[in-house]
């Protein structure tokens, strides 16, 4: 199943992104789920850097991630139907835009330059910002029926509940949340130190 999800996602890259000529897409995470359990809403993260054609070449150019977001009914007994996904390519910028957004809704801190400037040294976790060790920014504490939105884009809305990213798409009108982990990931693999 997850080779299939990969293919298909190699497949939306070649079609829609002619500017990506060599490339290595990995799948950053397949959630591991039971087949029961992936029929729902969710998102799959695929972690795209392009390179230089070589002998033995190196991961070494731009990084970009691959979100499929899958709609109810998208996986069944006969495979994957893939027009119940949407498919949307970020960059690091995009991300950290979409991160500041999330960060600026779900804490008292307003100043966008304060908040991206915190978000490239730390990161994400479960009570708000961490920079090293130290909590920066705390995220607010709220029950689980309430819900802080921003209106994010003309694709989405970013909704910050209990100590999780929802991503409401507005077209297919579904909320899909993203767990910590996979930010965690996700923002660790777009700005991480070259070494």
């Amino acid at each position: 199943m997850q080779e299939q999800a990969e293919l298909k996602a190699t497949q939306y890259i070649l079609a829609n992104h002619p500017e990506l000529s060599s490339f290595s897409l990995k799948t950053l995470d397949f959630d591991g789920k039971k087949l029961k359990d992936m029929s729902a809403v969710s998102v799959i993260s695929y972690k795209i850097q392009e390179f230089t054609p070589e002998d033995k070449p190196e991961l070494n150019g731009k990084k970009q991630v691959l979100f499929a977001f899958t709609s109810q009914g998208w996986i069944n007994e006969s495979g994957i139907n893939f027009n119940k996904i949407t498919w949307y390519l970020i960059d690091d910028v995009e991300w950290m835009n979409m991160m500041v957004a999330y960060v600026k809704v779900s804490s008292s801190e307003k100043d966008e330059s304060t908040l991206e400037s915190t978000l490239k040294e730390g990161r994400v976790v479960d009570k708000g910002v961490k920079v090293k060790s130290k909590l920066v920014i705390p995220f607010f504490k709220l029950e689980g029926d309430m819900y802080v939105v921003t209106d994010y884009s003309e694709d989405m809305k970013l909704v910050y509940n209990e100590r999780s990213l929802g991503i409401f798409l507005k077209a297919s009108k579904d909320l899909v949340q993203m767990g910590r982990g996979d930010l965690i990931k996700i923002h660790e693999f777009l700005f991480a130190e070259e070494g």
